[in-house]
């Protein structure tokens, strides 16, 4: 769900946001640049965890392996 803010900020910064950003993209980049600063780290966290398990790393290779084989042996 999105939540519509009002900022105020210099019309020159303004000005440069439409110029350099566009004016149609300008929540999109706020957005981007405030996102991690303020929200956790919990996602590449979990990738890290889910990166140093080396019996689940193994399981997706074995899958993708098995994937690339099927495709390989695919009518085409």
């Amino acid at each position: 769900m999105q939540k519509k803010v009002t900022i105020t900020i210099d019309e020159a910064v303004y000005n440069g946001l439409v110029r350099v950003i566009g004016r149609r993209k300008i929540s999109r980049f706020l957005e981007d640049l405030a996102r991690p600063h303020v929200l956790s780290d919990d996602l590449a966290d979990a990738y890290r965890a889910m990166a140093a398990d080396a019996t689940r790393e193994q399981e997706a290779l074995d899958w993708s392996e098995a994937l690339i084989a099927d495709a390989r042996n695919a009518a085409r």
